[in-house]
């Protein structure tokens, strides 16, 4: 093997070194042609529900056709303000079926943390669950928006289930909104254009696919444009590597991690068309009754959860008691945080199956790292680069020199998926993506900003993540945006934000303010103003009032004093 790449050696038997040539297709190929072979395979698991292949195909065709009637064209970007629901998935490859870009959002946003994104990406066209519609009209005159298509949560309930969610839950979950002129409904959009099939447009792998958002190694919200590819590609390597324990005719596959964040979106959905396999759909993580409902329905055989979800489940009353049969599960993939050996160990006692860590990024479109299925897992390691994924430790000063094993960098990625870049910010893309030359030649690298090293094996351990970068409950914190939502405070001088450890989130946020002089205010009301301007997982924890922060010469708060201090 060579000296570049030490962990091809220590790869599971059967899985390849590499999977090049990649085909020049995308997922909507795929979904044509397992609607063609398998029309009556599920494809979609929801609520007690099935969307099957075949369905899931002439769904999002009437669906594209309903887009062109509205005027949506090639390039055109889709925005999805929706959970984990057959919704999103109909109207994603509706919009890839006619040239478009997807742009998920997250649901729990603001409306100041959904205008950025709306306006800066240009999106005229949204598709958004019925309880969020009027957040999106308030801020429509201040966003390009022209199109909004509102779908009831509901819609695809068994039969059942709709009936009593309509008598005692619509009203009171905000569900019930009636559509002002001009906006569509989506139930009726794919009742009028049902059996249609518009003029395929037909997109390579090299083609934009999706927006999703990130916060890059500045802190910055910014929209990461993927490629087609980029799904096929992050499929087939997971298809790879998870072959040896999962059946090759198809799993179910739990998808409880939302589909607006690269983990779901590319990782976990890709994964499943490309096996053909259904993914059962939980609309909130953090219901763990809804969640363990739902692994007592289908019987996963593979999902894709966080350190905290598989806390949360260990420590849930009919888990303890013994109540869930956990034995269908063949391989939890755990990212986001640092996943802790005694998780680890307790899941796979319970389940029999196989919990290993993984790290990637938005920007890599899930060019991962993975730990071993049946190999050698080592405490403290994110695993080893998946086949045609690269990883390189780059010194922390200019990222030009390339280290030795063991040696503290920055971590890089090379991998044939990578981002194109930022959308519209080329200096913010050029500062991430670079060009280096090494014996195969030059390739193209993402410089992570996450610190770590390589061992002798070719296994990467992380030793701090993104600088400050704050991950809570698998969700993504960066201080900036906290520190200056607490600074609009009239009482707020000073503000300083920092992750401290948490033993069920990972990481909680924590705030340290200076008071203005002769101002007063508590914690509780620091919070309660938060609330408004930050969604609910961004909001502090816990605010400390200090008389002064620990600051650079230059007078920048030193967050990671502020942590030493706390420890």
């Amino acid at each position: 093997m060579p000296a570049s790449a030490p962990w091809l050696s220590h790869y599971d038997p059967g899985v390849p070194s590499t999977l090049a040539p990649y085909p020049d297709r995308t997922l909507v190929d795929e979904l044509v042609d397992a609607a063609h072979d398998l029309p009556k395979r599920p494809a979609l698991l929801f609520k007690g529900a099935a969307v099957t292949y075949v369905e899931l195909d002439r769904l999002s065709d009437a669906c594209a056709a309903a887009f062109i009637s509205l005027g949506v064209k090639r390039g055109d970007r889709v925005a999805l303000l929706l959970p984990n629901c057959p919704q999103f998935s109909i109207a994603q490859f509706a919009a890839w079926k006619i040239g478009a870009i997807v742009a998920p959002l997250n649901p729990i946003y603001t409306e100041p943390e959904l205008e950025g994104p709306l306006r800066e990406h240009g999106v005229e066209t949204i598709v958004t669950l019925s309880r969020y519609y009027p957040r999106i009209k308030h801020l429509q005159r201040r966003t390009p928006l022209r199109r909004i298509i509102s779908t009831n949560i509901k819609e695809f309930f068994p039969p059942a289930l709709r009936v009593l969610f309509t008598w005692f839950r619509e009203k009171h979950d905000g569900d019930r909104v009636a559509i002002a002129p001009g906006d569509h409904d989506f139930a009726h959009l794919l009742l009028v254009n049902r059996g249609k099939r518009p003029p395929r447009c037909e997109s390579k792998a090299i083609d934009p696919a999706v927006l999703l958002m990130s916060g890059g190694t500045t802190g910055t919200p910014k929209g990461v444009l993927g490629t087609h590819g980029a799904y096929l590609m992050a499929g087939l390597q997971v298809k790879a590597w998870t072959a040896s324990v999962l059946n090759p005719d198809g799993d179910v596959i739990l998808a409880p991690l939302p589909m607006f964040h690269v983990y779901a979106n590319v990782g976990t959905q890709s994964h499943a068309i490309v096996t053909r396999s259904a993914i059962a759909l939980v609309p909130n993580p953090r219901d763990v009754d809804d969640l363990l409902t739902t692994i007592r329905r289908v019987k996963p055989a593979f999902f894709t959860g966080v350190p905290a979800m598989y806390i949360a489940l260990l420590n849930h009353r009919d888990v303890q008691r013994g109540r869930i049969d956990f034995k269908s599960i063949k391989i939890c993939l755990s990212g986001s945080s640092a996943l802790l050996a005694d998780t680890k160990q307790r899941f796979e006692a319970l389940t029999g199956g196989h919990l290993v860590e993984g790290y990637s990024l938005t920007e890599a479109m899930m060019a991962t790292c993975i730990n071993p299925v049946l190999g050698p897992n080592k405490l403290g390691s994110v695993g080893l680069p998946v086949p045609d994924v690269h990883v390189r430790i780059f010194d922390g000063d200019d990222g030009t020199r390339v280290l030795a094993t063991n040696e503290v960098g920055e971590i890089a990625i090379s991998a044939p998926q990578l981002m194109v870049g930022y959308w519209n910010r080329p200096e913010e893309t050029s500062g991430v993506l670079r060009d280096h030359v090494d014996d195969a030649g030059t390739r193209r690298w993402l410089h992570t900003g996450d610190l770590g090293y390589l061992d002798d094996d070719g296994y990467v351990f992380i030793v701090d993540r993104k600088k400050d970068l704050i991950k809570t409950s698998g969700f993504q914190v960066w201080p900036r945006e906290v520190e200056e939502a607490l600074a609009l405070h009239p009482a707020v001088g000073e503000v300083g934000v920092a992750g401290v450890a948490d033993p069920s989130k990972g990481e909680a946020v924590k705030a340290w303010v200076v008071l203005r002089a002769g101002h007063t205010t508590t914690e509780h009301d620091l919070r309660t103003f938060c609330r408004d301007k930050l969604a609910p997982y961004k909001v502090p924890s816990s605010i400390e009032f200090r008389k002064d922060l620990p600051k650079t010469m230059v007078g920048k708060v030193l967050r990671r004093a502020l942590k030493e201090e706390r420890s």
